[in-house]
């Protein structure tokens, strides 16, 4: 069959009418200057590549799970909605093109709610709904002049559409759909010429007109949607038909092959919604803030049934899938375990530097069904606080970012070898298991020099700074990173007076940093460091590995303090670790 063509007004018309995704497809996940790019291509008569549908029979439009394509979209993903095709006619599915086309569909009829600047995501009104605009005076042809390789049209996506002023004419470019008929656009852009303000200058007013009459045209007269349609029914063949299609794009990721198989293979189960809602509640409902993807668990559902961790499409055969299907609920409980640990040690989104790291842990949870390691028996703390400093290791010393299939298998290997009624958490043969890999565990003085470079807000600067504290509840009470010395203290003008500008950038090194309760840290302010000590009960000291020389304590003597702090973390880190 040869490719065929249409105008975009027709796509947007035929699309959750007639055109569906597959669940087999990926979710949106454009950015607004994407679609901006897409829409400035359409403008200058660029090709946007072409498209591949397939098309189902009747008798099989209700064999598949089909969803609709996103008309708001939210910065940070949106999952797609489950589409009903009852009384559809033509049901077609596009396997290759459907961020392009989500993108049409946003910047003509949808919007893209995004998070505003320095608000946090819990507060509703962090978010604005926006719809995409073009700037009708701003002269494409000044960008060409200029040499300018990027947009030449000025696309922006707005919460309102300003009023038009006499250097800007916004235009919703969604409107552009109302004009479904010739005469009643020439009708628009004549009545629109006429109102538009006296000290508009002719050269605007050609810029106007000839800007609207080449959106009306991209529109409505070019058929830029060219597209194949494949009519073979086989699920398998169109199955490698996507996958070849989308080589060329982003490249399937584990998860995308394998969630595609196993919402076709798990009969009575909608895999993707089930798998998708199992993500939400990782990311929302527990004790801590996460951000997993499908990535994270469909890989820990490979890990935990003992399937080969390497992604090979032969892999993917019934029996493995069947397998993945019938542990699925121990396999949740593993991962929801695993990660409420995870949490309670204070790690989240905001510092969880490799999510690979947590899937040794939720393969010994699922090996072990009835331990959670959150009780107080001697194996509970025991095991929790090993965990909890092999973790941390784990993420200061980067030990998942290369190679991690690999060394996943080796662990697993070795967690699987140690399996008996009580076992601990293997923790020595899994640091062999390291050694192999040529990764050393031992923090040697470059390591420890690395960790104490780590300064105030890092990612790593918590992860390092809970070491040097025997069991809190990270998780369950808000601590902060307190300067010992207060930032207030550091003025570098009366720094550089007095010769010491070197301070400044120490202040925020870790050695200067503790973690404090919420409300500890707001109790102490910028009191001086002195007064503040003395109100403090006698094992605070000791606890939070402060020189217990007074003299130390004051500003003038901060180099000293830093110094003999650093030299009390560092003994402390050796003695965790056995060095």
């Amino acid at each position: 069959m040869s490719y065929k063509s249409e105008t975009i007004a027709v796509a947007i018309e035929r699309m959750n009418r007639q055109y569906f995704l597959p669940a087999i497809q990926r979710e949106f996940v454009w950015k607004p200057e994407q679609i901006v790019e897409l829409f400035d291509s359409i403008m200058r008569g660029y090709p946007i590549s072409s498209f591949l549908f397939w098309d189902l029979k009747p008798q099989n439009r209700d064999k598949w799970q089909v969803y609709k394509f996103l008309e708001r979209a939210v910065h940070g993903g949106t999952h797609n909605e489950l589409a009903n095709t009852d009384g559809a006619n033509n049901v077609c599915l596009v396997l290759d093109g459907q961020q392009r086309l989500t993108s049409l569909m946003i910047g003509l009829r949808g919007t893209y709610v995004m998070k505003k600047k320095y608000k946090r995501r819990d507060n509703p009104e962090a978010w604005s709904p926006q719809r995409l605009h073009i700037d009708l005076f701003s002269d494409p042809n000044a960008s060409v002049d200029s040499g300018d390789v990027g947009v030449y049209f000025k696309f922006e996506f707005m919460e309102q559409t300003p009023e038009p002023d006499e250097k800007n004419h916004w235009f919703r470019v969604g409107k552009i759909l109302d004009f479904d008929e010739a005469t009643k656009f020439d009708s628009y852009l004549e009545a629109a010429e006429e109102a538009l303000p006296d000290a508009v200058s002719k050269g605007q007013a050609r810029v106007f007109r000839r800007n609207l009459e080449r959106l009306y045209k991209a529109i409505h007269d070019d058929e830029v949607i060219a597209y194949y349609t494949e009519i073979d029914q086989d699920y398998d063949r169109v199955l490698d038909i996507f996958v070849r299609a989308n080589e060329g794009g982003t490249k399937l990721s584990k998860s995308d092959l394998l969630l595609s198989m196993v919402t076709s293979s798990w009969d009575g189960v909608n895999a993707r919604e089930e798998i998708f809602s199992f993500v939400d509640r990782v990311n929302s409902q527990l004790t801590k803030r996460n951000e997993f993807d499908k990535d994270f668990i469909m890989k820990s559902c490979l890990v935990v049934s003992d399937l080969p961790v390497v992604y090979k499409v032969e892999h993917f055969n019934e029996r493995n899938l069947t397998l993945i299907k019938d542990n699925w609920p121990l396999i949740k409980r593993a991962v929801e375990r695993g990660v409420d640990l995870t949490n309670s040690f204070g790690i989240d989104r905001d510092n969880l530097t490799s999510v690979n790291a947590l899937i040794p842990i939720i393969y010994y949870l699922f090996k072990n069904p009835n331990v959670t390691l959150r009780g107080s028996t001697v194996f509970e703390a025991r095991n929790a606080e090993t965990i909890r400093r092999w973790l941390i290791m784990a993420l200061l010393k980067g030990a998942f970012g290369r190679a991690s299939d690999g060394l996943l298998k080796d662990i697993r290997a070795c967690i699987k070898d140690q399996q008996h009624p009580g076992a601990d958490f293997p923790v020595e043969e899994i640091t062999a298991v390291f050694a192999k890999t040529g990764l050393s565990t031992v923090f040697d003085d470059f390591a420890l020099d690395e960790i104490l470079s780590r300064t105030y807000g890092q990612q790593q600067t918590f992860l390092a700074l809970s070491l040097l504290y025997d069991g809190a509840a990270w998780g369950t009470m808000p601590f902060h990173q307190d300067h010992i010395f207060a930032q207030s203290a550091f003025k570098q003008r009366e720094l550089l007076q007095q010769n010491r500008s070197d301070w400044y950038p120490k202040k925020d090194r870790l050695g200067n940093l503790c973690l404090l309760l919420a409300h500890e840290n707001i109790g102490k302010q910028d009191m001086p460091l002195p007064d503040w000590l003395a109100t403090r009960e006698p094992d605070f000291l000791k606890r939070h590995l402060i020189p217990e020389n007074p003299s130390l304590w004051e500003f003038d003597q901060f180099p000293e303090f830093l110094n003999e702090r650093e030299k009390l973390i560092r003994r402390r880190i050796k003695t965790l670790f056995g060095q």
